[in-house]
């Protein structure tokens, strides 16, 4: 007498259901998930793209909302409401005036290797600044260039992109938006060949 196959241990579950196990993963993860990290917890067969679009409706026009953060998703506060928290998210961290136009190069410019960065900015990037951006998990490397010498590029992380509210870096506001918020200065350009000044400080990107 021949058995019956075993069912799946795991059958894969009704997009509601499958809606709810997400929704307890993004709310018990510190950091956004990816896609990929959520199949791999999830039965196999589980329709991911309509169980994230069916939390994502759930939650639209409440406090908090699932965005997007680059590949990744995460529960964000309403951006209506963010105010309410602006006492509990102040940000302590001050980057030079070279470490934030190295930043804002890299964001608007990626991939982008650090000779590109020094022929923007007009002077040399030392190794401490893009150093710190790194430390700080707002920058990372990217592939290397097809060109001589196989230089490595840099781009912004997905820890940037969340910190500034972006689902991706086409996000970034435009140069009208950035001098009408007075974050663009109307000062020249640095003479081309200057060292960079790693005293001067200031806020950090986007004035947060």
């Amino acid at each position: 007498m021949t058995q019956s196959p075993e069912p799946a241990q795991f059958d894969a579950p009704p997009r509601a259901e499958a809606a709810r196990m997400i929704e307890a993963m993004l709310f018990a993860s510190a950091e956004p998930l990816g896609t990929a990290e959520m199949a791999r917890r999830l039965p196999e067969g589980t329709d991911l793209a309509g169980a994230i679009e069916d939390l994502r409706a759930l939650y639209q026009g409440r406090g908090i909302e699932l965005c997007r953060v680059g590949e990744a998703w995460a529960f964000r506060t309403a951006p209506d409401l963010g105010h309410l928290l602006e006492r509990h998210t102040v940000e302590t961290r001050k980057l030079s005036r070279a470490a934030t136009e190295t930043l804002a190069i890299i964001a608007y410019h990626q991939p982008c290797t650090r000779a590109e960065i020094e022929e923007i900015r007009g002077v040399s990037v030392s190794r401490g600044t893009i150093d710190q951006l790194v430390e700080m998990g707002w920058v990372r490397l990217g592939r290397r260039k097809m060109t001589p010498g196989r230089p490595v590029t840099f781009v912004v992380t997905e820890a940037f992109l969340d910190h500034f509210g972006l689902s991706s870096a086409r996000d970034l506001p435009g140069l009208r938006e950035l001098r009408a918020a007075g974050l663009l200065e109307n000062r020249p350009p640095p003479q081309a060949g200057g060292q960079e000044d790693e005293g001067e400080a200031q806020d950090s990107l986007f004035g947060d």
